[in-house]
């Protein structure tokens, strides 16, 4: 869970909108082929257990990656830029709904939203001081009571104005993620973790499947994110996955570990609800 932090949350739609009766998106018509990514420079630099992925995109690229993983998220709904789900303690904020904890709220989810304000603000991006501390409202009823607002119109400027920021954002997760993962990795584990990582990598479609699964699952190492001693990040991803193609090989492994996730989960969660749309969100990582 950006996000996930490796937020552990169903995947967004446009509740948000919904409240406002409109869901305000951008054409996604015009998305170019993401086959074009077998172009993208990857720098292999020896770090730790393996290799940290210093992955470069172009502006084109960032924004067809950031594009697909906003579609994921919230439809393309600029509304859904800012949501806060029912249930939730947070704010979900961004192409990845970055979490954004209020003053003193804390959870099982890694925050992320003030690492992206702080990456915009690197990047000579101007981010007004509100949006530098904690989340300044602080429940869902205040926040959707402020939905149309001078504040949360400003927050949807900034973000729906940021496309390919955000996604570069979200490939340094992803550049940061290898390393954790082996060093969290048993030992006989570690050598086909990383192969399956560069067998993904390789493929056209490679960079935006691992991407996207980080920042909406996770890296599979926090002991928070688990049911019954079993994560669902990427890391989990990769130690299932089999041989064949490495896209299907991927998307199949993603689809049983989020299958086990939801039969280890709470009963009164009902998390089998949110199966339907996480699949159909792996369909994505094939073609």
């Amino acid at each position: 869970m950006t996000h996930q932090a490796a937020e552990d949350r169903p995947q967004k739609n446009t509740e948000s909108a919904k409240k406002t009766g409109r869901s305000r998106s951008l054409p996604f018509s015009a998305l170019c082929s993401l086959r074009s990514f077998a172009a993208i420079s990857l720098l292999l630099l020896s770090a730790g257990f393996g290799f940290a992925q210093s992955i470069q995109l172009s502006d084109a690229q960032a924004n067809e990656i950031g594009l697909r993983i906003w579609k994921n998220e919230c439809a393309g709904s600029v509304d859904g830029l800012t949501s806060w789900n029912s249930g939730e303690d947070f704010a979900s904020l961004g192409i990845g709904h970055f979490i954004w904890y209020p003053e003193g709220k804390r959870g099982p989810f890694e925050e992320s939203f003030p690492k992206l304000v702080n990456y915009f603000i690197s990047q000579g991006l101007g981010v007004p001081t509100w949006m530098r501390g904690p989340c300044v409202w602080t429940t869902r009823q205040q926040f959707l009571a402020g939905f149309e607002t001078p504040p949360l119109r400003q927050l949807r400027n900034l973000l729906s104005t940021t496309i390919p920021q955000q996604a570069r954002f979200a490939a340094l997760r992803l550049e940061q993620a290898l390393p954790k993962m082996l060093a969290a990795a048993p030992a006989a584990e570690r050598e086909n973790v990383k192969a399956n990582f560069y067998r993904v990598a390789a493929q056209p479609l490679g960079f935006y499947a691992l991407m996207d699964y980080v920042n909406f699952k996770g890296e599979g190492i926090s002991p928070t994110e688990r049911y019954n001693g079993q994560g669902w990040g990427l890391l989990q991803v990769l130690e299932t996955m089999s041989g064949g193609p490495a896209l299907p090989a991927f998307a199949a492994a993603a689809d049983q570990v989020l299958t086990r996730r939801v039969k280890n989960s709470p009963p009164a969660r009902n998390e089998v609800k949110w199966l339907p749309g996480w699949r159909n969100r792996l369909k994505t990582y094939r073609n």
